[in-house]
């Protein structure tokens, strides 16, 4: 049974994966009663193997609402690096699996460090429009996943988010309190090989559309 959940993490201490479960429950807690999160399709993300979640990027509230809802696996995710800064908001977020990137520029150590994360088996979120949206839509997503597809093999599962803007929009330094709801619906998982059986810009395509479909059942389930 120990094992089975150190599997959650492969590589993290027994310490760790209890201090990720405690602050995952808190969060999912929180968002379910503040943000009204309602969720979809989690039963659709593997219990092991490596996993790429790919989803699309509304505000920093999208790593909490798409990682607290999984409680089968713990979340891996890229943030900023500027985020890192302040050391104790590094450290927790570091504990909580997060690798800094550094935005709008070409970060082959980021690139490294992921691909590295997937090897070993574990479950990493990704938003491949490359930074929070401006005005709710969903953006075009960068090569940069295109890129990744083709250097690893692993299960993708496409996510949609809903919501999330409309309570911390970028231009808010804060978000609003007592919103609407908001939701996250997970998708059906692909194997990377075969996205990328008909080339990068094929299997973006894909990735982009199939994001699209879920943000849009997302968005129903936010009414």
């Amino acid at each position: 049974m120990l094992a089975r959940y150190r599997a959650h993490h492969p590589g993290s201490s027994l310490a760790s994966l209890l201090f990720y479960d405690t602050i995952r429950e808190s969060a999912l807690l929180a968002l379910q009663t503040v943000f009204r999160l309602r969720r979809r399709g989690v039963k659709n993300v593997p219990r092991e193997g490596a996993v790429l979640l790919v989803a699309n990027h509304q505000s920093f509230l999208d790593p909490p609402i798409v990682s607290a809802a999984i409680r089968h696996r713990h979340t891996d995710f890229l943030a900023r690096d500027g985020l890192f800064k302040f050391k104790p908001f590094g450290w927790l977020i570091s504990t909580l699996h997060a690798s800094p990137i550094k935005q709008g520029a070409g970060d082959s150590g980021a690139m490294k460090a992921t691909i590295a994360k997937l090897n070993e088996g574990k479950m990493l979120l990704v938003f491949p429009e490359g930074s929070r949206t401006p005005d709710g839509d969903m953006h075009e997503f960068q090569r940069g996943i295109g890129v990744l597809l083709k250097r690893v093999d692993c299960a993708v599962v496409p996510v949609g988010i809903s919501g999330a803007f409309h309570a911390w929009p970028r231009t808010r330094r804060l978000p609003k309190l007592l919103n609407r709801p908001s939701a996250v619906v997970y998708g059906h998982p692909i194997r990377s090989t075969m996205l990328m059986e008909a080339g990068v810009d094929q299997a973006i395509s894909r990735l982009t559309h199939e994001v699209a479909i879920l943000e849009r059942e997302a968005r129903g389930l936010c009414k």
